[in-house]
């Protein structure tokens, strides 16, 4: 029998070539990790920990020291401060050094010691929110107003560490708790929903739409291409700005012919009133991204063989057949991929909404959700809890999408 197996060399190779390749790749994959990975396990570790606003910031010992006087009697103060009202301080202490001529007199505080012009003190732990302020009787020698200056620019060195809840064991899923029991996030997931599948569908029909009008050469081609594209390349503060002034229910252009022409007896309030805001932040949305799909349908139109819509011509086949029958299948590959996109950003999208409305009359959906339990109520953990269920959302999503693309195909 005939030996066939690739000789010991070839794997060999084979092995230094997959080492060569995975140390080009590492580079890649680590700033993947960095800027993807990373901040997505902090999202998730965030959202079980009971953490609001005021926790981002490590509380830190408060220390003050200072020579008073109590009539003729000078006096060294000493104040210390937990200034976290939920965890207690370990190992909280100080150490200061007194100007020459300063020397105390009276008892020290439990866990204070004196080495020459040097004070020590160990106060241990002390409970949330703890004041401590202690007086000791001092003697000045020479002038007091110059001690008492020195002795406020003396150097204090505080210690003591504060359990922070970032990095603490603590845990919980409180956060989950209070989204899912109130009625508020299933009404906020409907208003999300409706806005990212109507923008998302209405996106790709307008695109379509505007595709098929310059799929034919003629004259002003690029300038209607031009202003097809202004929408989407236009900055979005100045477009929202547009249209809250266009639609103003006092000063709006739009509410005026309106009146004028009949069709309204009144103003209407476009962004202020539900379930009217919603329509119209969606419209926004459809406006505003119909460009992309544009560019992609137009661009593989272009790419289709011509011959078999002369073909059909030949037929007697009609303008909606061959769109129908020829043009379609030629499009659900590129018209599948954009709705996948345009559904995972529509979702995600929170400026539009900020801006026309700042998710108000019936506007709020999950991302102005998320800013808001983050900032508004300072509660990041609900925040970051908010943001773990738009990612799972997400993902549900794209594995029903891609598993039903994969049966179309397998058909």
């Amino acid at each position: 029998m005939t030996d066939i197996s690739p000789p010991k060399g070839r794997g060999a190779l084979a092995r230094r070539e997959a080492r060569l390749a995975w140390g080009l790749l590492f580079p890649t994959i680590a700033i993947v990790a960095l800027v993807v990975i990373v901040p997505l396990l902090a999202i998730f570790w965030i959202s079980v920990k009971p953490v609001t606003l005021g926790d981002l910031r490590p509380a830190e010992i408060r220390t003050r020291v200072a020579l008073r006087e109590r009539g003729d009697q000078p006096l060294l103060e000493l104040r210390v401060i937990n200034p976290s009202g939920e965890q207690e301080m370990t190992k909280a202490g100080l150490n200061v050094t007194l100007p020459e001529g300063v020397t105390l007199t009276g008892d020290l505080p439990q866990g204070c010691a004196m080495d020459g012009q040097d004070l020590s003190c160990d106060f241990g732990t002390l409970e949330p929110g703890a004041n401590e302020r202690f007086r000791v009787d001092a003697q000045v020698t020479g002038d007091t107003r110059a001690a008492e200056r020195a002795m406020r620019d003396a150097e204090v060195t505080a210690t003591g560490h504060v359990s922070n809840v970032l990095t603490n064991s603590t845990f919980t899923l409180e956060n989950f708790r209070r989204l899912f029991s109130g009625s508020e996030f299933w009404s906020v997931l409907g208003i999300t929903l409706f806005y990212t599948v109507f923008g998302t569908l209405g996106a790709l029909v307008v695109g379509l739409f505007a595709a098929l009008l310059l799929n034919k050469s003629f004259r002003g081609q690029g300038i209607l291409r031009g202003l097809y594209l202004f929408p989407y390349v236009a900055p979005v503060i100045a477009v929202a700005f547009t249209w809250i002034t266009l639609f103003d229910p006092y000063s709006g252009s739009a509410n005026a012919l309106l009146v004028q022409m009949g069709v309204s007896e009144g103003a209407i309030n476009f962004f202020g009133a539900k379930p009217l805001a919603l329509i119209m932040v969606t419209v926004f949305e459809i406006w505003r991204y119909f460009p992309l799909s544009f560019l992609f349908i137009l661009a593989r139109m272009q790419s289709i063989d011509t011959d078999m819509y002369e073909a059909a011509d030949m037929d007697g086949a009609s303008p909606f057949q061959k769109f129908w029958y020829l043009s379609m299948p030629q499009l659900l590959g590129i018209l599948s991929v954009l709705f996948l996109l345009r559904f995972i950003w529509t979702f995600n999208k929170f400026d539009d909404i900020f801006l026309l409305t700042g998710g108000n009359a019936g506007t709020r959906v999950l991302t102005v959700n998320v800013y808001e339990q983050a900032f508004a109520v300072s509660n990041i953990g609900a925040g970051a809890a908010v943001a773990v269920v738009i990612f799972a959302c997400l993902l549900v999503f794209s594995g029903l999408f891609f598993r039903t693309m994969s049966r179309e195909e397998g058909l």
